[in-house]
């Protein structure tokens, strides 16, 4: 398993007239976590996207526990439990001051070749980093 965990500060213009985070930022929060997991890593997106590999989101699922609202400042915990295949799933915690959780959620993407525009298997240089990164933990 892997993890990795940002700081969040929920902005105004994140917010809705209750002040409440809007729903529709959660994608964002969740693609900031899996860059900076990947970036942790070692591994650069843009570099893959370079050398003709994307990873399109397939399916995301977020679960609501407790709003987060304007200024909050959350953790954001990305995990990876699995090891990728063609696949990379993601799995998101955000936690607020007091350590509570109050949203979950899921990513589900697909490793692309570009000038094929077909999916792949994970490229063997990416899995090296996933697998000596679980070895060391």
């Amino acid at each position: 398993m892997i993890e990795h965990i940002i700081p969040l500060r929920i902005r105004y213009g994140e917010s809705d007239q209750m002040g409440y985070a809007h729903h529709g930022n959660y994608a964002q929060y969740f693609e900031m976590g899996r860059m900076e997991l990947l970036r942790n890593l070692g591994i650069s997106y843009k570099k893959m996207e370079e050398e003709g590999i994307i990873l399109p989101v397939y399916s995301i699922n977020t679960r609501f526990i407790k709003p987060a609202k304007f200024d909050d400042l959350l953790s954001l915990k990305t995990i990876l439990r699995k090891t990728p295949s063609a696949r990379i799933i993601f799995e998101y915690e955000i936690y607020n001051e007091k350590n509570e959780l109050i949203t979950t959620g899921e990513t589900v993407l697909v490793f692309v070749d570009t000038a094929k525009n077909r999916p792949i298997k994970i490229p063997e240089n990416i899995l090296k980093k996933f697998i000596s990164t679980q070895q060391k933990a």
